[in-house]
């Protein structure tokens, strides 16, 4: 098992290494293209409106909730009953989506100015276009994700790993070739055809996907789906309702504001993707069988390994983020947006990275509750955080602005992840998670490496972004290591051995 974990998150790591990567080209066009423009607030505030039909059908849930449901039946041999469940669940969610799509479409000239209250009449007319362009892609990503659920099930990783990076190249050419936000939102719509849904496609035709359309809405396996991803659909998770509730205020904070801290946060979803939905997608279905075999102490080990080896690397990325904030939103976004801006930027990315560790490790903590088969309570919970830090991006947006907004997103996001981590705690006892200590001596290193990466940017000033960029991450990335090594933190030691044991091969 832990050997097909290692496979599944070097396959997993590797694509959302590449995706991001590949991610930051896109952000690249998209700043150079649209820059910190009415544009460009436009076309990030369509993505929260078409966004929430997909989290509405618990499109997110697909993979978390079905996955242990096809490979229970596989593991018990019963394949035809493994494709059975796929067809029913697949016709269901299908003709779902395809309803709520055309009537999101049609309302969408109604629905628009709640969500994003501060644009004009004008603005608001681009803003339903683009939404118009974005609300039939959800379509394909539903369907690709009970695709992806059904390969990764059969243990098969490499073509739905494959899938955004197909997306957002699709994305990143459609924005090119027309310079408009238009462009960029009819490559989101070809991208997801191609990739979420195209790819995954491929590989379960491949691999002898048997789908007969099947609406039977008594079948258990579609109840038992439905009464799973019902607490999610109905649920406001702080995951998800921040970048609503975010794209709300900062709508009515003047042009840039929303690309501004969009920006930001994108930088910062770079290793959050990369560190803890790599962990997490991977353990996933190590750690479904595990429970299934009733080993629930050693899953919950495995998924405090993975927590703790993701937070290592979450810490150092928040290190770099927060030292070259600025210069790396320079060299991303580049000179077209003002020099105030990028500074802003820099501001909201240090402030965002405090959460950087709560945004990774809840990717992997969600899952220990999936796992057992528990919706409910991680929804709750994303709820409470949700209802409970609301008033405070309203106090903190309209007292500090902009800034005021990562705040309580950063606020909330840790409080929901703590929340969580303890409740889990709580269901294994006598059995040592190893947080605390394990905390203790990360989170000195990390403050120290900040420090040093903040007195040599005080001291020391270089004509280029790059390397002023450069020098500031890499000497503040030496003392985290060194200070990690003097600490020893026993996840680090085995991040270093792995990492000299591949450079050795």
């Amino acid at each position: 098992m832990s050997r097909q974990i290692h496979i599944a998150a070097l396959i997993w790591g590797s694509s959302i290494l590449l995706s991001r990567v590949i991610g930051l080209v896109r952000e690249a066009a998209f700043g150079r293209v649209l820059g910190a423009s009415t544009e460009a607030d436009i076309y990030l505030a369509a993505f929260p409106f078409a966004d929430f039909l997909n989290y509405l059908l618990a499109a997110g849930a697909l993979s978390i909730v079905f996955i242990p449901m096809f490979a229970g039946h596989l593991a018990r041999g019963d394949h035809d009953r493994a494709w059975q469940s796929f067809s029913v669940v697949a016709t269901f969610a299908g003709a779902l989506i395809c309803m709520a799509s055309a009537l999101m479409w049609w309302a969408a000239p109604s629905i628009a100015p709640f969500l994003a209250p501060g644009y004009a009449e004008e603005s608001g007319e681009q803003l339903v276009g683009i939404v118009r362009i974005l609300v039939p892609a959800q379509i394909f990503h539903v369907l690709g994700g009970i695709l992806s659920a059904a390969l990764q099930a059969q243990n098969k990783h490499a073509l739905p790993a494959m899938a955004p990076l197909v997306y957002t190249l699709a994305v990143i050419v459609g924005g090119l070739i027309t310079g408009t936000a238009e462009g960029f939102a009819w490559g989101v719509f070809v991208g997801s055809v191609v990739g979420p849904f195209g790819l995954p496609l491929l590989g379960n035709i491949r691999a002898g996907m048997r789908f007969t359309p099947m609406f039977t809405p008594a079948h258990p396996d579609l109840r038992r789906y439905l009464w799973l991803s019902f607490p999610i659909m109905i649920g406001l998770s702080i995951v998800v309702v921040d970048d609503w509730i975010v794209t709300a205020y900062a709508s009515e904070m003047g042009e840039g504001a929303l690309a501004s801290l969009r920006y930001a946060k994108n930088i910062m979803r770079v290793p959050m993707g990369v560190f803890g939905l790599a962990a997490g997608v991977a353990a996933f279905p190590t750690i479904s069988r595990m429970i299934g075999e009733g080993n629930h102490d050693g899953a919950f080990l495995t998924l405090s390994r993975a927590v703790k080896t993701t937070l290592v690397l979450a810490f150092g990325a928040q290190v770099v983020l927060t030292v070259a904030g600025k210069e790396i939103s320079f060299v991303i976004y580049g000179p077209e947006i003002a020099e105030e801006t990028h500074e802003l930027i820099g501001d909201a990315l240090a402030i965002l990275c405090l959460g950087l560790w709560a945004w990774a490790a809840q990717t992997v903590v969600a899952r220990g509750f999936y796992a057992r088969g528990e919706t409910w309570l991680p929804t709750l919970a994303g709820t409470g955080a949700a209802v409970i830090f609301l008033p405070l991006y309203s106090i903190l947006g309209e007292r500090v602005g902009p800034l005021g907004l990562t705040m309580a997103t950063t606020g909330a996001i840790s409080a929901y992840v703590i929340v969580l981590m303890l409740i889990l705690g709580r269901r294994h006892p006598g059995v040592d998670d190893g947080y605390m200590g394990f905390a203790l001596r990360v989170v000195p290193a990390a403050a120290a490496a900040i420090g040093a990466g903040a007195a040599l940017n005080a001291s020391v000033s270089l004509p280029l972004p790059l390397l002023q960029g450069a020098l500031a991450g890499g000497v503040a990335t030496c003392v985290y290591a060194a200070a990690l090594a003097a600490l020893r933190v026993p996840e680090a030691a085995s991040l270093a051995a792995r990492f000299t044991s591949k450079l050795r091969r």
